[in-house]
C-alpha cells in the first residue's frame, strides 16, 4: 500500500473560490466584517467531478492508494479578515474536506486547517481541531507558523502562545504538517521562498528551543522534504553540538515528507534523514504541474523517485505505509485503513 501524505484540495468547484473571494472583498472594505458563515452551494456532483477528472484520475495512474487531504494551502490566508472571518472560511474548507472523504472513503483520509489570525488567541485554533477530529473524524491538522503572510510577525513555534495547541494535539494524538500559507510580503514568492524559508525555520524554532521535549507525544511534519534542512544537515547538527542542542531528540518529533521533485535531492534526503522519519508525500496536485524534459515525467511524480533511488524494499514499504500508519494513528481508527 502506498499512503501520500500531502495532498491539497487545490481543484475545488468554483463556488468556493467565489465565496472565499466575496468574503475577501468584504473585509478589504471594512476590516471588521463579520457577516454570516452562510453556505457554499456545491452538489456532491461537482466534487466528484472536480477530483476524478483530477486528483484521483492522478494519484490512480500512479498507483497512490490513500491521500491524506487536507484545504489549499495558499488559500488558508490567515492574514486576510479577522478571527471570525478566518473561522467561517475554515469551517467551509473542512466541511468540504469532510464531504470528499465520505464521497471517496477509500481514496481519502481528512486533515483540517486552523483558524488562526494573527494576534488573535489560539484558542479558535484549539477549538477547531476538537471540532475536526472529534466530531468529524480528522486523522490531523495544517499549522500556519506565520499567519501574518510573510513578515513573521508573531511569536515562535516554541512561545507559550502554542502551548494550548500542542497539548490538545496530544491529547488528541493527531500530528500537524507545519505549513505555510500565501505570502503577503513582496520578498517572498508564496511556493518557492515562502514555503522553504518556513520549512526551514520551523525546524530550527524546534531545534533551538528545545521546547518540544515539554510535549512527549508531539509529531510534526515539516513539508517539502524539511526545505534546506537535509541538505544542511551537518550544519545543524554541527551549531547543535557548539551550542549543547539536543539534535538527535528531534527525531522523536519531526519528519519530512518526499515533496522533493528531482531524483538526486530524493537520494540526499534518503542517505541524510534517519528512514523512520520520512513520509512519502508527492503535493499532487499542487503548484509544480509541469513535466521534467530529462525525465519525460512529471516532477512532482515522487514514487518515480522512490522506486529509482537505492534502497531495499523494506525502506520503501518504511516510506510508503508503515511510517505514515505511526504518525497518523487515527487513520486506523477512523476506518481509513480497511
Amino acid at each position: 500500500m502506498i499512503i501520500d501524505c500531502h495532498g491539497h484540495y487545490t481543484t475545488a468547484p468554483r463556488a468556493v473560490g467565489e465565496w472565499r473571494d466575496s468574503q475577501v472583498e468584504a473585509v478589504s472594505v471594512d476590516p471588521t466584517y463579520v457577516g454570516p458563515k452562510g453556505v457554499i452551494d456545491v452538489t456532491d456532483d461537482e466534487i466528484r467531478l472536480s477530483i476524478e477528472s483530477a486528483q484521483l484520475r492522478v494519484q490512480t495512474k500512479r498507483g497512490i492508494d490513500l491521500t491524506i487531504f487536507s484545504p489549499r494551502a495558499s488559500w488558508m490566508g490567515h492574514h486576510i479578515g479577522n478571527a471570525d472571518t478566518s473561522r467561517f472560511w475554515s469551517q467551509h474548507q473542512n466541511e468540504l474536506i469532510r464531504r470528499v472523504c465520505d464521497l471517496f472513503p477509500e481514496s481519502f483520509a481528512p486533515v483540517c486547517q486552523l483558524p488562526q489570525s494573527p494576534g488573535e488567541p489560539i484558542a479558535s485554533s484549539v477549538e477547531e481541531l476538537e471540532r475536526c477530529v472529534i466530531e468529524m473524524g480528522f486523522v490531523g491538522c495544517n499549522v500556519n507558523p506565520d499567519p501574518s503572510g510573510g513578515h513573521w510577525s508573531g511569536p515562535p513555534l516554541s512561545d507559550p502562545y502554542w502551548y494550548p495547541l500542542w497539548d490538545k494535539m496530544c491529547e488528541l494524538d493527531v500530528p500537524a504538517m507545519i505549513h505555510v500559507s500565501a505570502s503577503n510580503n513582496q520578498n517572498l514568492q508564496t511556493t518557492a521562498s515562502h514555503y522553504l524559508g518556513a520549512d526551514t525555520t520551523a525546524f530550527t524554532q524546534a531545534l533551538t528551543s528545545g521546547f518540544m521535549s515539554d510535549f512527549a507525544g508531539l509529531r510534526w511534519i515539516i513539508p517539502h522534504g524539511g526545505g534546506a534542512v537535509p541538505y544542511h544537515w551537518g550544519r545543524f547538527k554541527g551549531m547543535a553540538a557548539d551550542k549543547g542542542w539536543d539534535f538527535d531528540s528531534l527525531s522523536d518529533h519531526i519528519y519530512f515528507d518526499t515533496c522533493v521533485y528531482h531524483q538526486r535531492g530524493i537520494d540526499l534526503l534518503l542517505d541524510v534523514v534517519p528512514t523512520a522519519n520520512i513520509l512519502f508525500g508527492s503535493e499532487t496536485i499542487g503548484a509544480v504541474r509541469g513535466v521534467d524534459p530529462e525525465t519525460g515525467r512529471h516532477f512532482d511524480d515522487t514514487r518515480f523517485y522512490i522506486e529509482n533511488a537505492d534502497i531495499d524494499d523494506e525502506t520503501r514499504k518504511m516510506i510508503y505505509y508503515e511510517n505514515v500508519r505511526r504518525v497518523f494513528p487515527r487513520l486506523r481508527l477512523e476506518g481509513a485503513l480497511r
